[in-house]
């Protein structure tokens, strides 16, 4: 493509991009949209992110606390959302019983469960070093 100072076809690159970045925040919120309405476990952990979140600033933490505290629950969302997208992929290939495709869906599963429990330990370190040990 031919390109003058910066501009194409489309017009000039900055709008080009901000018309991408447009796109993917309609196609991303489609998608939370669909995780929302399909998946029950997505309420769970949001609920657990709300008394999280609302513990994380009740309690006298550090802001970079609270930030671990915080991005460790967004990411259980986000891998909530990859979950249900693994599940659609192989439910789309095949709805007969297969192994690998029970096997794909477990280990999405395991995906959300690990993360969850990191976040978990993540509070039980944060706990212990502040109130048990005596620090901050």
């Amino acid at each position: 493509m031919l390109r003058l100072n910066g501009y194409g076809r489309e017009g000039p690159m900055i709008v080009r991009h901000l018309r991408r970045i447009a796109d993917r925040a309609v196609w991303s919120w489609a998608g939370w949209v669909h995780v929302w309405r399909t998946e029950g476990s997505l309420h769970q952990w949001i609920w657990a992110n709300v008394v999280s979140a609302a513990l994380a600033f009740a309690l006298p933490l550090s802001g970079a606390e609270r930030a671990v505290l915080l991005m460790g629950g967004i990411l259980v969302l986000a891998f909530e959302c990859l979950n249900t997208a693994i599940e659609r992929v192989v439910d789309d290939i095949s709805t007969e019983k297969r192994d690998r495709a029970r096997q794909a869906k477990d280990a999405g599963s395991a995906a959300v469960s690990v993360a969850g429990i990191a976040v978990g330990v993540a509070w039980v370190v944060i706990l212990v070093s502040r109130f048990a040990l005596g620090g901050g």
